[in-house]
């Protein structure tokens, strides 16, 4: 069947605006977040490559477990969506209930995996000592972070997939701000306090997390969602509910695990070329995050213009959305692309960092702004497939592509060739060009273009 939808919605000022509204709230509130993370790492930089390795490694296990949350919160929020979509507020009520358990039973486990192993962690990434040691005192401390960030995905997963997204952005801003302000007076020991290092750091984000959290809370008290229950009827989830939305979820949280778990393993072969690498990539990556801001908004405006039309048996809306979010975020791409490649001259020179590292950080950032287009076409084409429930798709061109395809292939080259490490990487980023032509299939098969309430409430949960 042939679509009007890049035609129709290249062309078609409306549906730009509705796609710029929706996601320029998250958008904006990752930006902020980007942007304080890119001050913290310049701080933490200041303490040279060890310090800022020693993070970064730490950052990599944060990510799986973050990731492997947000998989599970994802399904939640796919039927949050389409049951907002059907008017359907009791089953929304009892989708949130599952994602606060979820999120609370993830956050846990991370919690204690960090705290009875954070030498272990770091070492997965590295062998040098000086990282080990510095990651160990800051895994011990940030690893608390992890019970206040799972009501914080919860609440504002839930917030943004019935497209209230300009209430998470102020929280969250509200907090990046405040560890930005900690994380200065911590790390190098201002108004009265001691020197602390990445021990400050580690501080500074339990603090800014713990407010983030309290905030939540607090609009959510204060403010009625139709999502919002009470804690006494926290566990009043229909069975029925549960296994439908756990069918999807596994999926979709396997696959963030085995995504983030992928990544952190490709992290550990760029570390085999030695600690400046590890400190450059890291740079990169937190310069590149303020550019991968487009993904978190487009998420977002998948889930409401596709997930929404879908609840209310809108298939052929959902339909020709989708494919217009696939052309207009290739333009976006472009332009964040040009951007990012501009930054590579700038940003990295205000680290005080070896020049190894400064070589990685700059040259693998040309080299993604390069890719950026290919990496949104990737991610657009994934969003689709969560949107609708197609979760099967989801983890074969996401997870299982990766440890199959560009894992085994980065592997051989980091453990047996001595090839540069930026030739190393440029052969890891190249795979995401075969990777779109099989996304793109995938999307065009359209198993994604399914009415997910239809099939809940037809077994009277």
């Amino acid at each position: 069947m042939k679509h009007k939808g890049f035609k129709r919605y290249l062309r078609d000022r409306e549906f730009y605006k509705i796609v710029i509204a929706v996601a320029l709230p998250l958008m904006l509130q990752q930006l902020a977040t980007s942007s304080v993370n890119l001050l913290d790492n310049l701080m933490i930089g200041q303490l040279g490559d060890a310090a800022l390795g020693a993070v970064a490694a730490v950052n990599r296990f944060y990510m799986i477990a973050i990731f492997a949350t947000n998989g599970v919160l994802a399904a939640s929020s796919i039927y949050i969506a389409q049951f907002f979509g059907a008017k359907d507020e009791e089953h929304m009520k009892q989708s949130f209930r599952f994602a606060v358990i979820v999120a609370y039973l993830f956050a846990i486990i991370a919690f204690i995996v960090a705290m009875l192993f954070p030498e272990q962690i770091v070492g997965y990434f590295t062998d040098d000592i000086i990282v080990k040691s510095l990651g160990g005192d800051y895994i011990r401390i940030a690893a608390w972070t992890f019970l206040f960030m799972a009501l914080t995905l919860a609440i504002s997963s839930s917030m943004r997939s019935i497209g209230e997204s300009h209430i998470p952005l102020r929280i969250s801003v509200t907090a990046v701000v405040i560890n930005g302000i900690l994380n200065y007076i911590l790390i190098f020991g201002h108004l009265g306090f001691e020197p602390m290092g990445v021990k400050g750091a580690a501080i500074s984000t339990v603090i800014a997390r713990f407010i983030e959290a309290a905030l939540f809370l607090y609009i959510v008290i204060k403010r009625h969602f139709p999502f919002v229950t009470h804690i006494k009827d926290i566990f009043k989830i229909s069975k029925r509910l549960v296994k439908t939305i756990i069918t999807k979820a596994t999926p979709l949280a396997v696959n963030e695990l085995l995504w983030s778990g992928g990544m952190a393993t490709l992290f550990k072969f760029y570390g085999t070329r030695g600690a400046e690498v590890l400190s450059g990539y890291s740079i990169a990556n937190t310069i590149g995050d303020l550019f991968f801001v487009l993904f978190g908004g487009m998420a977002v405006a998948s889930t409401v213009l596709i997930s929404q039309p879908l609840g209310a048996d809108r298939l052929e809306e959902a339909r020709d959305n989708a494919y217009g979010l696939l052309g207009f975020s290739f333009i976006l791409a472009i332009m964040f692309g040009v951007l990012m490649f501009i930054s590579s001259f700038i940003i990295p020179s205000f680290y005080n960092i070896s020049k190894e590292a400064y070589y990685v950080a700059t040259t693998a950032l040309r080299f993604m702004s390069g890719l950026f287009w290919v990496y949104m076409i990737n991610t657009e084409c994934y969003f689709i497939l969560r949107a609708g429930g197609d979760m099967k798709s989801t983890m074969a061109m996401d997870s299982l592509y990766m440890w199959f395809v560009n894992l085994p292939i980065v592997g051989f080259f980091a453990y047996y060739t001595s090839i540069p490490i930026i030739t190393l990487y440029l052969i890891g980023q190249a795979t995401d060009l075969l990777k779109m032509v099989f996304s793109f299939h995938l999307v065009k098969k359209e198993k994604w273009v399914v009415n997910l309430t239809s099939v809940v409430n037809q077994d009277n949960i």
